[in-house]
């Protein structure tokens, strides 16, 4: 941005992303007193930015728009691949040359919906982080020779959904009872878990950020219904 605006401008992401993991959608936003055409303005950074990034629309918000604060909800997509390995796709897959029991992983994830806490599923946080977070819908299905497990959820702590993922994984290759993912649930946490597996990032995918008709910030709301602890660690992803 300095290079096209002659200003230091912080861009604030919607959700971040692990490295070697992907987006088809993000959104970001930034202050500048930069008097661009917003029209112009993804010709302007694309010429710029490397080829894997590319600006599809750019627009003036209200003050009170916040890109991160301001979402609905998320939603990736984990796909994992019964197949050999194949170059034009494996970027985007986590391989598997086994058939995995879809019907298992599709019982073991009923569970997720809701407002639960989700320790187990994320990196290793310390004892007092909060865990809360709430998933609205998850859809665990076959496409092809891949399954896809789609999850849209209010925020997503860092590595979350690849060890949700790793956890379905786990249960469709055999290797965890179905139940075990609901015992994972638990608000208090044991000693020791069985932490499930984190999958690579190359699997994951941001596939859509809501904002609704009226964007606004939902930090207070977060505050008052305990979803967050302090500011909400999104899938680093």
């Amino acid at each position: 941005m300095r290079q096209v605006s002659g200003e230091d401008c912080e861009i604030i992401g919607a959700s971040r992303t692990d490295s070697g993991a992907h987006a088809d959608y993000q959104v970001c936003h930034f202050d500048t007193n930069w008097k661009a055409d917003p029209v112009q303005i993804p010709r302007i950074l694309n010429n710029m930015l490397p080829q894997d990034i590319g600006i599809q629309k750019a627009k003036f918000v209200p003050d009170s728009f916040h890109s991160r604060f301001s979402a609905v909800d998320r939603t990736y997509r984990y796909r994992i691949r019964q197949s050999p390995r194949n170059p034009n796709i494996s970027r985007f897959t986590h391989d598997y040359w086994k058939k995995l029991d879809l019907k298992a992983m599709q019982e073991a994830s009923k569970c997720l919906v809701g407002v639960h806490d989700f320790r187990a599923f994320s990196e290793e946080v310390e004892p007092e982080a909060n865990a809360i977070r709430e998933i609205f819908e998850i859809n665990v299905r076959g496409a092809g020779r891949e399954i896809w497990i789609d999850i849209r959820g209010n925020a997503f702590m860092r590595g979350m959904m690849r060890r949700i993922s790793g956890g379905l994984f786990e249960v469709g290759r055999g290797r965890r009872p179905g139940s075990d993912i609901a015992g994972l649930l638990d608000l208090e946490r044991r000693e020791t878990i069985h932490w499930p597996v984190v999958l690579p990032a190359k699997g994951l995918c941001l596939k859509n950020i809501r904002y609704g008709r009226h964007p606004r910030d939902f930090r207070s709301r977060y505050q008052q219904t305990d979803l967050t602890g302090e500011i909400p660690h999104l899938e680093n992803k």
